[in-house]
Formats: C-alpha cells, structure tokens, sequence
C-alpha cells in the first residue's frame, strides 16, 4: 500500500468543453516541448534526453499519487546526476517553464480573438464592457469626459531583484511567441509550416546556447535598459493604440462627437529606476541623469523613425490635392529644397519636421539621428510645439480626403507626444527618511540653527522646520564642507531640478519617503526642495508675487509619504490631517496629494490578512481626512508580484478598493517578472493596460457592489467591517506568534528556503536585506516572499486565515452563534469585493502551495524537532485555511471559481516539481561545502526555472 504524503492541493476537474478550448494550448506545448527535447538530444546526446525523461516522469507519480517510492526513486536519481548532467537537467525543465508560458499566452490572445470574432458579450476587465456598465448605470456622457480630463492612472515600473530574467532570454522568448502565433493566422501552406518549425527550432536553440544567469551583479544600467525594452516591443506603440480604441467606443456607446485625438492624456508611465535610492547605494544624481537621458533618447529615436516613416508613405502632389495655408506654411519653413519635390508639401512639411526632432535631439541628450537631416533648423522646445506641428499635417489631411491616411501611423504618433513628451516616463525619486534627517540636521547644525536637530521633540521639529521654510535665505553656505552624504542627497535634488528644465516638469515629478513616520519627514523634503531650488514660495517672503504664481504647487516635487508597516499605516490618517492642516498655513496646500501605501513590508510585519484590512481602514480615513481638507487624493499602491506583496489581478484589485478612494486618481507598482509576465508580450500588454482604465472608470463612477448585485446597506457594510477587524486581530497574532515569536523561526526560514542563494544570485542591484544579520525584521520584504514561493509553500499569502476564522466562528457571543458568523463570511463573500478579491488571491495562493514539495525543503532545516514543530504548524495552518475558504465560499475544490486558472497549475506544475526535486538536492550539496561552480550555478538556474513557472512569485 503507498503510503501518503502531505496533501497537495486538490483542482478542480475539466469539463469536456474547457478541454476542447484548450487543445490548442496542449498542442503548442506539445509542440514546443518535442522541439526542445529534439534541441537536447542534439546538444546534449540521448543518454542526458532519457535522464531528463526519468525525472519528470517520477516527478509526475510523486505528485499525482503522493508516492513515497516514487519519491525514493527520484532522490536516488538526483543524486546519481553527474554536475554537468544536473545543469543540462535543470536548464531543460527551466526552459520548458518559459516555453509553457509562450504557448499560454498565446492561448489567452486567441481565445480574446475567438471571442470578439464570435461578437459574445465584452468580457470584464475590457473597456467596451465598463462603458456598457456605465451606460446601463446612467453615467451620462458629459460625466465620463469630466471624469476622463482629471484622470491619471500611471503603472509605475521598477527593479525589483525577483526580475530573474536576461534582456537576450527575453528577446528570444519574444521571438518564439511571435512565431507561435503565425501558425493561427492565417492557415499555413504545408512548406510555410515547415518553415515556420525550423525557424522556433533555431530559436529555442539560441534559447538552449544562451547564457540564463548573469556572471556579474546587475547595474542600475542594466536595469534602466531591460525596463526601456518594454517600451520599444509593447508601450510606445500598444498605449496610443488602447487610446484611439477607447475613443472609438466611447464615440459608439455616447455618440461623442469629440475629434479623434481629443482624448487627454490620463494613462501615462512611471519609474522608479534610476530615481529609487532606499537602500540602493549604487543610484545617485548620475543615474538620475543617465536614466532620464536614456529615456529621452529613446523616445526622441522613435519619434525620428516614425516621422521618417511618415514622410515616405505622405508622397501626395499638391497637383492632385489642395492642402491647408499652415501646412503650405510649414513645407514653406522646411530646409528640403530638392526640384523633385516641389509639389509634395506634405514630404517637404514632415522633413522639416525631421530636421527640428533631429536638432532637439542633438540639443537634449547629444544624439546624432541615424538618419541625418537635409538642413539646419530650429530644435523644438517643447513636447508642445512637436504636436502641433503634427497637428497641421492632421488637421490638412482630414480637409483634404485625407481621414485615411492617419490610422496607420500619424494619430498614433501625435497621441504618443501628449503621453511620453521628450521624458518617456516619469522618474520618481525614493530615499528613506532617516537620510533626510541626517541631512537636514547637519545643515541645522552648521548653520548654528540647532546642534542636536534629531534630539527635538516632533513639535520642536516642525516648527522649526517651518519656520526656515518660511524663511528667504538657504542655510547651506558655499564656504563650508557637507558629509558625502548630504552633499549626494543635495546633488540629487539638484539634478531634478536641471531635468526639469531640460526635459519638462514631468521628467521628475514625485519625491517618495520611505518609512515614514511622522510629519516631520514630509517637512524634511521640503526643506531640502528649498536648499535647492524646488521651492516657490516667494509670497511667504512678501516680495508681490502675482496671482498666477500663487496658483502654481509651492513645491517642484510632489513630496509623497510612503505607509508601509501595520503602525505606520494605523498613523497615516492623523499625520495626513497635521501635514495639509499645516501646509494651509504655509499657503502651500496642493490641489492633488498623493499617498503611498506598502502592501508586502505590511505584510511581513502583520501578515496577509491584517495587512489587507490596515490598508483598507486606512485608505477609508485618509479619505475622511482629504475631503475635509479640500485637496484630492490620489493613493499610489506599491503593490508587488505576488498576493503577499499585494499583487494578483489588476482588474479585481482596483474593484476592491474602498468607495471613494479611486476617484480616477491612480498610481501603482508594476515590479519583478510580472512586468515581463505583463508586458514582453505586445498584445498581452495592451490588455493589461486595458484592464487597468477599466477597472479605474468603473470604481470611479460605480459602485462595484452595486454591479454585481444590490449595493451593501451601511448596517451591511459595518456589521462586515467588524467582523474582519474581529478576524484581523487574531489573523495577527497567529501570524506573529509563528514569524516573530517562535523561537528558532528564523533559523528554520533561512535553512528550508533559498534565501542566502538567492542573495547571491545576480538579479538586481539592490542587496536582499538592509542590514547584516539573521534577523527576520532586517531582510526586505521582496526576498521574504521570493523565497517562500520558491519552496512552494507561499506562506506570506494565506497564513493566519484559517486560526483566525476558526477562532471567531468558536467564540462564544450572545448575537451571533457559530452558525450566524458563518452566514455572515458566506454573506461578505458574495457582496463585499474588498472580501471577494482577499479570497480569491488567497484561494490561487493555497492552490500553488504544495506541502510534499515543501516537506522537501523543510528536510534541509539541521534541528530536527524544530523542523517537525514548525512545518506541523504550517501545514495544519494551511488546512485550516482551505478548510475555512471552503466553508466561506461553499466550494469543495481550490479555484473551483477560476477553471481557467486551474487548468494552467495543472499542467505546468508536474514539470515545475523537478526544478524544486533538484534544487533542494542543489542545496545540500552546496550547503555541503562543495565548490564546485556548476552546483551554484544550478541552484540559480532552478530559481529562474521555478519563478517563471509560478510567474507571481515575487
């Protein structure tokens, strides 16, 4: 009789209807993995081909079975692998995670395609369908373009050391998606099919003779560069695309009479790289240039190609078409004075264009067109006079039976300069608020305003901070010497400032303080904007400044605090409502502020469930607090890739925030291998960004209870809320008293995960934790969660849920008995979407923890009865958890809600079990003592392999 293991998730089953959607999908994975078994055997021989066939096959009885024997048979051939044989075994199921994924989205786009092609009802999370909702809702037209002109929803990209994968991987596995997708349409002859094979093949070749791992530390450089790839394959074109498409069906679904174009740029792009400098050493002002320079160029290159495109495919003679007097005009101011193309003004107009991009370009970041331009002319000066030069030919054409001439390239070029400009992307600057203390008080200091500035009480502080912002003189002197420190931190406000003027205000517009704690670290910021430069507050000094300059934000840079553990967020209201109550005395209170609130340090302080329900409290007070101050609130979510760090969907996330708090004001993280996971596909990216403006309009102007059935009563809503703040308190103290209180949990986190693997891996050029030590408190939240998704066991997402559900519904009250609680849950379930996403993030959660494979790593922990003690209490934790999402949601299967889901775990994990198999046999051996540089190497490959099979690890 086999004996059982833990118990891993149990999916629900495939209907004969999904299974015949995905044949497809089976197909291309079948497909891809004979093409890379093929490249195998090729490099690497059949012998290396049957072990890696050996492997997965017990890999696949170890997990559909729970066999001891089959997991017997696979340690004793793990062990006998020879050092290369491991890395070619590892290399080859890494590789098929990446490939499962292709075929996957895939899938996904022609399934979107067989949908729209059958005319089914739009489906949710597009933005046909939440104008559908908006119209049955009676959001009349006049509105949604109120709505739309306020708007700003901005996904901020940053670099995160859970982005495992290189720039060349990437441009390979692009390749192979775009092949893969050429066999759907249209059908292939017999000889192009064959082609078409050879062509993946070579690619999954260069795929296999490719390096996966970098040998040095990535630089902030390096990170700038893989970011600005997702602009050049997905954004720059994929953005205006979404936007003329939205235009189109607002004009159907309003009967908007708006000219095409006329949509204002409300979805823009941010990023943290290059500007992010808590606890990044290696970013100063320098990488601020070099990043804001990169992206200019990048930007400014593609204008170029584009206009140049242009003026090739507008070949009209002024012979057969009349143009418009400012389009002759602008032809008239063109260096192009070639006989042969006297009678093409708009050729002659668009070089002339050319040459005024080609002589910006040379002025802001010295590049030299690849093309060069006919003659000299005038560099433009702003993003501004570019579009309405663009805007002449536009506005010709459609004079002139031009309408389509400007789909294909022209509206979208012209929509791109109202969104990137000459900056790209907006470039936020992040540095933790004890450096700005420090800075601060050594300026105090020096100039004789206070020798022990960090001695004052907070009251002091403040009001001697305001009292030198007041002030007209600086307090830094040219004549006296600052610390290195101060003297880079200066450097970098500085540097804002000269991009500013160099590239327009969006270049560097927000400041984020880590760790904030209290209102004197937004007052601290400030004051340095002061120091140098950034602030205009010349009417405080008395000095006539005029009306127009009272209108203007006193401050250059938004200075936007970061909330990130549970107290910092339970005291964000209180040092809000001080913060606006005292900028209102400075006449200095802005018509926008922005709040950031941290989803995965909350979450490693206080674990999931408390962390979702402090964010939630807190958001609803800040609201509160903003409306009473007359300033509105746009709250920015550093989300992350996985549940724990406050990631899942994007459509549902939005949904479930508190009424009030979108308010067409939103700003959030895009980090780790979800932004290739989102982004590296074009098509893919689209619809992510789709789903992003979608959700935003319908929390904006809907209430998202109401949607989905009646809208909660306020008795509802309070008898919900004290239920999850009943189940918070005890979800914490679970949470807690496993992570913080256990003694020896530390040891055995360290020792069951690849952490110190991890830290070594060269993924990012931020270190893994802030501060030497083996403490839990000192490592980032990134790694934590990283690591508890590579050994399957996901803990960050779901633990505390199940002990506090079963504690509160066995709670003796004289309201409500057991079975009246329980009805309670099931009711928040259904009604609640804030309940409604929590559960179902934790319910894909539970479905990707898998205890047998976890019960591997855990064999690595030295202290055995520590071991049995505290993965006893994880794994009977997580049947707790499922036992309670069951109850709640009246479901007997883990994602029984999201079929679609379930089918992907199912067919990528037993490919994904061998990874995990051979990276704990990787471990022991290289905990072991061996220095062998081949073991270290594939530890690393299986950590690239499992985080791109579980795609939201980090």
């Amino acid at each position: 009789m086999k004996k059982r293991l833990h118990a891993t998730p149990r999916l629900v089953a495939t209907t004969a209807a999904e299974s015949n959607k995905d044949a497809p999908l089976r197909e291309d994975v079948r497909l891809l993995g004979r093409l890379l078994g093929d490249v195998l055997r090729e490099q690497k021989g059949a012998a290396t081909f049957d072990v890696v066939e050996a492997i997965r096959q017990r890999a696949v009885r170890f997990r559909r079975d729970q066999d001891s024997k089959a997991g017997r048979e696979l340690d004793r051939l793990l062990k006998k692998l020879s050092r290369e044989d491991t890395i070619s075994v590892v290399r080859a199921f890494s590789y098929f995670s990446h490939l499962a994924n292709i075929a996957e989205d895939q899938h996904h786009n022609r399934r979107r395609r067989a949908h729209q092609l059958a005319g089914s009802p739009p489906q949710d999370g597009s933005t046909l369908r939440a104008l559908e909702r908006l119209q049955q809702y009676g959001v009349s037209a006049a509105e949604l373009k109120r709505f739309l002109s306020a708007a700003l929803i901005v996904p901020v990209l940053t670099a995160h050391p859970t982005e495992v994968q290189r720039k060349s991987i990437l441009d390979a596995e692009r390749d192979i998606a775009r092949l893969l997708a050429e066999r759907d349409r249209p059908p292939l002859t017999a000889p192009e099919l064959k082609a078409n094979g050879a062509m993946l093949k070579a690619r999954i070749t260069t795929l296999w003779q490719t390096r996966m791992l970098r040998y040095s530390r990535l630089t902030v450089a390096d990170e700038i560069e893989n970011a600005l790839s997702y602009y050049r394959y997905t954004f720059l074109r994929q953005l205006p695309r979404l936007y003329d498409e939205l235009e189109a069906e607002i004009g159907a679904h309003f009967a908007s009479k708006a000219a095409p174009g006329s949509l204002p740029p409300f979805l823009q792009m941010g990023s943290w790289i290059g500007g992010d400098r808590d606890g990044n050493p290696n970013v100063s002002a320098a990488t601020l240039t070099h990043a804001v320079t990169r992206q200019a160029t990048l930007v400014l290159d593609f204008y170029l190609q584009e206009v140049h495109a242009l003026g090739a495919e507008l070949s009209m003679s002024n012979i057969l078409v009349n143009v418009s007097p400012a389009l002759a005009a602008l032809a008239a101011r063109s260096p192009d004075a070639s006989e042969h193309r006297r009678d093409e003004l708009y050729r002659r107009a668009l070089i002339g264009v050319y040459a005024r991009l080609a002589a910006t370009a040379r002025r802001l970041v010295q590049y030299e067109a690849q093309r060069h331009e006919l003659g000299a002319a005038e560099t433009y000066l702003s993003p501004a006079e570019f579009a309405t030069d663009l805007q002449i030919v536009i506005d010709s054409l459609r004079a002139h039976h031009g309408e389509l001439l400007l789909a294909p390239r022209l509206t979208a070029l012209r929509r791109a300069v109202d969104v990137f400009g000459f900056h790209l992307a907006s470039v936020d600057l992040r540095q933790c608020s004890d450096v700005h203390e420090r800075c601060v008080a050594e300026l105090l200091r020096r100039a004789e305003r206070a020798p022990d500035y960090a001695g004052l009480s907070e009251d002091d502080k403040i009001e001697l901070l305001l009292a030198e912002l007041r002030h007209p003189r600086v307090l830094r002197s040219p004549h006296l010497a600052y610390s290195d420190e101060t003297h880079a931190e200066l450097a970098v406000f500085e540097t804002a400032r000269a991009l500013r003027e160099r590239f327009g205000q969006r270049a560097v517009c927000n400041y984020i303080i880590s760790h904030t704690e209290s209102v004197s670290d937004l007052l601290e910021v400030m004051l340095l904007q002061k120091e140098t430069g950034l602030f205009h507050g010349d009417w405080l000094h008395g000095d006539g400044a005029t009306p127009n300059d009272r209108a203007r934000p006193a401050f250059a840079l938004m200075v936007i605090p970061l909330f990130e553990t549970i107290t910092d967020l339970q005291r964000a209201p209180e040092i809000m409502q001080q913060t606006l109550s005292l900028l209102a005395r400075l006449q200095a209170l802005p018509p926008v502020q922005e709040v950031m609130l941290g989803y995965s340090d909350s979450n490693k302080d206080g674990g999931f469930l408390t962390s979702n329900w402090e964010l939630y409290k807190a958001e609803i007070k800040l609201v509160e607090v903003f409306k009473r101050a007359g300033v509105r609130l746009r709250l920015f979510h550093g989300r992350g890739g996985t549940v724990g760090r406050g990631g899942g969907p994007s459509y549902q996330a939005v949904l479930a925030q508190p009424p009030g708090t979108v308010n067409g004001q939103i700003r959030l993280t895009e980090q780790g291998e979800v932004i290739a996971s989102k982004f590296s596909n074009p098509e893919i990216g689209r619809r992510n960004l789709e789903t992003l403006v979608a959700a935003t309009m319908e929390a904006s102007l809907l209430d998202p209870s109401a949607v989905r059935g009646k809208a909660l009563t306020g008795a509802e809503l309070k008898s919900f809320e004290a239920a999850m703040e009943a189940l918070s308190a005890i979800a914490y103290s679970a949470y807690r008293g496993l992570v913080y209180e256990t003694p020896g949990f530390a040891e055995y986190f360290f020792q069951s995960t690849p952490i110190s693997e991890i830290a070594e891996l060269n993924i990012g050029s931020r270190p893994a934790s802030r501060k030497k030590s083996g403490r839990i408190e000192d490592l980032r939240a990134i790694p934590w969660t990283f690591s508890w998704g590579q050994c399957r066991v996901m803990l960050p997402g779901w633990y505390g849920f199940g002990s506090a559900v079963h504690k509160w519904l066995n709670t003796k009250n004289a309201k409500l008995d057991k079975d009246a609680r329980l009805r309670l849950l099931q009711q928040m379930s259904q009604r609640w979407p804030f309940f409604q996403a929590l559960l179902s993030n934790m319910d894909m959660l539970l479905a990707k923890t898998d205890l047998a494979v976890a019960s591997r790593y855990a064999g690595l922990v030295r202290n055995q009865r520590q071991r049995h003690a505290i993965f006893t209490r994880i794994s009977e934790e997580w049947r707790r958890t499922r036992a309670a999402l069951f109850a709640i949601t009246e479901r007997t299967e883990l994602l029984q809600a999201n079929p679609l889901l379930a089918r992907s775990i199912r067919n990528r994990f037993p490919y994904l079990d061998p990874l995990n198999h051979l990276q704990v046999e990787l471990i022991k051996r290289y905990r072991a003592g061996s220095t062998d540089e081949r073991v270290r190497r594939g530890i690393h490959l299986s950590i690239n392999g499992i985080a791109a099979g579980l795609r939201n690890s980090g």
